[in-house]
């Protein structure tokens, strides 16, 4: 059993629109995070995750979610999963639970046009 407290999270932020909390749990199999986005994440072009699947949950908020080029709207309550190498992008005012497998880490992660 591993725990991982929010007096241990990790703040950064991936943009000015996108602010991420990092839980570590020391596993290389998953990892978690909770994003708050207020904006578009990447600001330009998409991202991609050449390693990992990263899932979303919509904890609160709403917006709008791109991967290879088809839109979709997202609302609180709704799940989001993103397989590596796929293209995406995130728009709108929400708060986001992803963890990922493998465990996410920033060397496998791009922007991309």
């Amino acid at each position: 059993m591993k725990i991982s407290l929010k007096s241990q999270r990790k703040k950064f932020k991936n943009s000015g629109h996108c602010t991420a909390y990092e839980y570590p749990l020391d596993d290389p199999d998953i990892n978690g995070a909770v994003i708050t986005l207020n904006g578009r994440y990447p600001e330009n072009g998409c991202a991609v995750n050449e390693i990992s699947k990263e899932m979303a949950y919509v904890i609160k908020g709403s917006g709008r979610v791109a991967i290879e080029n088809k839109e979709f709207p997202i609302n609180e309550g709704d799940i989001i999963l993103i397989d590596p190498g796929e293209k995406y992008f995130w728009q709108g005012n929400m708060e986001l639970f992803m963890p990922c497998t493998p465990a996410w880490s920033p060397n496998q992660h791009k922007i991309v046009k």
